[in-house]
């Protein structure tokens, strides 16, 4: 809902109108990158997580706190995939449950991060979650967290060795758009792809369908419309937890290509293929 987030204060009125524009929008815009979609029906994930996990590799999350990266941390526990697991990130976590016993949690200052560089090397993968909005932040902060910090973690974790970068960002990202949110998050994009990941994944989510704790009414109202409408228009909206699965799942595929991007209909292509085999293992 991040899209939602940076309207503060829209009436009813203006929200619904918004709310079908949106969804007007998504209906005749409706990028598929079809190789995911074919992937997503051909891959055994079970047998992908088995061949990675011999693989010995590490991976690290920033934005381990918010939504996004809350599921996505749990999901990589889920699978024990990665060998070690560590979170990056201005404050400890409470991470009290048994399945985080091995989480490695590294607190930075984000306004100093050069001098953490230490604490990103050593790691074959990167997830980034990390993000806020012009609503919650305002437009200057909001740059500075979603590109600077962006960027610079991007970096630091590219000098560390790490190979694999995976970014949540928004449908519609677009560096030349008029829309500062879009056109941050597709800056932020190109200029990581410049540093030269072996391989760089972008995954450009819809609305997100989460429920948020701090949730405001008109929030809740357009969730509730995006959810109702996400089954039949695929690149409208997606759950959060298939945003996560996606992410892990797609790091466990190995990619000729150096750059890609899975816009909503791929990622939820994706995550319904897993979920399917995970229905037929429970029922043999």
């Amino acid at each position: 809902m991040r899209l939602l987030e940076s309207c503060p204060g829209l009436t009813p009125w203006i929200l619904t109108a918004a709310l079908v524009l949106i969804a007007a929008v998504f209906i005749l815009w409706d990028p598929e990158p079809q190789d995911y979609t074919r992937m997503a029906q051909e891959v055994d994930f079970r047998t992908l997580e088995q061949q990675f996990r011999a693989q010995n590799r590490s991976c690290f999350v920033l934005g381990a706190s918010g939504e996004t990266g809350r599921v996505l941390l749990k999901e990589i526990l889920q699978r024990h995939v990665f060998s070690r697991v560590t979170l990056i990130g201005r404050r400890q976590l409470p991470l009290e449950d048994e399945m985080y016993k091995d989480v490695v949690q590294q607190v930075v200052d984000f306004e100093h991060l050069d001098d953490h560089a230490s604490v990103f090397q050593g790691h074959d993968v990167g997830f980034c979650c990390l993000g806020t909005t012009r609503a919650k932040a305002g437009a200057e902060e909001f740059v500075r967290v979603d590109h600077d910090l962006v960027l610079k973690s991007a970096e630091l974790s590219r000098a560390g060795g790490c190979s694999q970068f995976h970014l949540e960002s928004s449908r519609g990202a677009d560096k030349h758009s008029s829309f500062l949110y879009l056109k941050v998050k597709g800056q932020v994009e190109a200029d990581i792809e410049a540093l030269g990941f072996d391989r760089f994944s972008v995954y450009r989510p819809g609305v997100l369908l989460v429920d948020r704790v701090e949730s405001r009414p008109m929030e809740a109202v357009a969730r509730r419309f995006f959810r109702a409408f996400a089954p039949v228009f695929p690149s409208m909206a997606v759950d959060i937890r298939a945003v996560a699965v996606a992410m892990v799942t797609n790091a466990l595929v190995q990619s000729e290509k150096r750059t890609e991007v899975l816009e909503n209909r791929a990622i939820v292509a994706l995550a319904n293929q897993v979920a399917e085999q995970r229905q037929k293992e429970e029922k043999l």
